[in-house]
């Protein structure tokens, strides 16, 4: 018995360190993986965004302004949370979304040109960021 409680010890703080290993990772530098969405017969511009170990592919997506937007958002199955987030209010998109392992649909109009960045604002205790970490893209909105 006397065993019991180091081993579970023991256990956990592997467990941890496991699952914290890519927190204490270098920023990595995120390459750009780029989509341009085109219109489809219904209208509208869909784009398909995978999440993952603080990363968004595609992580620089083309849209066009004044045409409904729909993003399918899904992450990688690992045991870390993650979300994807714009703040542009002024321009028709403004959304905050946890990814899961089925993909969520996230649907605007932008209503003004420009490029809106977008992360993850996910953050464990007082490791890096998910933003700090290379979890970032961006959202280009043209005529």
């Amino acid at each position: 018995m006397k065993h019991v409680q180091p081993a579970i010890m023991a256990g956990m703080f592997l467990s941890f360190s496991l699952l914290a290993s890519p927190l204490y990772a270098d920023e990595a530098e995120v390459k750009p993986v780029t989509f341009k969405a085109e219109v489809g017969e219904d209208g509208t511009q869909v784009v398909e965004i995978l999440g993952g170990e603080y990363f968004f592919t595609p992580n620089r997506i083309i849209v066009k302004v004044n045409i409904p937007v729909v993003l399918r958002v899904r992450k990688e199955s690992y045991v870390v949370p993650h979300n994807i987030a714009i703040k542009a209010p002024d321009a028709g998109i403004d959304f905050d979304v946890d990814f899961g392992r089925e993909a969520s649909e996230i649907k605007f109009t932008p209503t003004k040109k420009g490029e809106y960045p977008m992360e993850c604002t996910k953050q464990l205790l007082w490791f890096k960021s998910h933003k700090e970490s290379g979890m970032v893209g961006v959202l280009e909105v043209v005529d």
